[in-house]
């Protein structure tokens, strides 16, 4: 059998609709507005948001869904995440300046993030930031510590277990699907924590469980991920 304390991609991609807030509505609404708050044409405020948490809690499935909605009003951005590992040149270009697992940056890295944040301020582009400590405690150049840290920050927290159940039961009654508590129970425990990773799940078994002709139970979720 597969491992499965997999990461389940979402197929759809990751978008501000798509995010559950829960206890994160604060941070999600904030984003919601200053994405929307202004047009292409129009500069969104260069005050930086940091967004910091424990995985799973949604940090960069709230970095994506930004730089998705700043592409669909035609603008273009900078992504530096930890896999990057020669990041280029800022871009005059860009509209925004998006910076995800900062707390993993090398030094390189922080070099090329710092070089970014001064560029985007001085041009009075937005700055979005994700790490898993708050700015004081992160492994960073004091330059680039400090100025993650002097705008907005939000400290995401991960949705419970009640909570994840709850919406995964919501889900699947839309869908017009049975969900036991043991097939719920084998979800929560055995996969990511994250809700977009728990939901997409939810739409692969539902498609497999109507392709099969077979009610969704532990054994059919195994059946699926051995099929893979």
């Amino acid at each position: 059998m597969k491992q499965l304390a997999l990461d389940i991609g979402i197929a759809t991609g990751p978008s501000f609709d798509a995010f559950f807030a829960g206890p994160n509505e604060a941070a999600l609404r904030h984003l919601q507005l200053w994405v929307g708050g202004a047009g292409p044409s129009v500069p969104h405020s260069p005050v930086p948001t940091y967004l910091w948490g424990e995985s799973g809690s949604g940090k960069s499935h709230l970095l994506e869904s930004v730089r998705v909605a700043l592409r669909e009003q035609g603008a273009s951005v900078g992504w530096l995440h930890a896999g990057l590992l020669e990041p280029p040149e800022f871009d005059e270009r860009w509209g925004a300046v998006l910076l995800d697992d900062v707390h993993l940056y090398t030094a390189v890295q922080q070099h090329a993030a710092f070089n970014w944040f001064v560029n985007a301020q001085t041009l009075q582009r937005g700055v979005v930031a994700a790490g898993a400590l708050p700015p004081a405690d992160l492994p960073l150049r004091e330059d680039l510590r400090t100025r993650l840290g002097w705008g907005h920050v939000f400290h995401l927290q991960v949705l419970s277990e009640s909570e994840r159940r709850a919406v995964l039961r919501q889900a699947a009654d839309a869908r017009g699907v049975m969900l036991s508590d043991d097939v719920l129970d084998y979800m929560l425990h055995r996969f990511s924590r994250d809700l977009g990773s728990l939901m997409e799940l939810l739409t692969q078994l539902d498609g497999y469980a109507l392709q099969t002709q077979r009610a969704i139970t532990i054994p059919l979720i195994r059946s699926m991920l051995e099929n893979e």
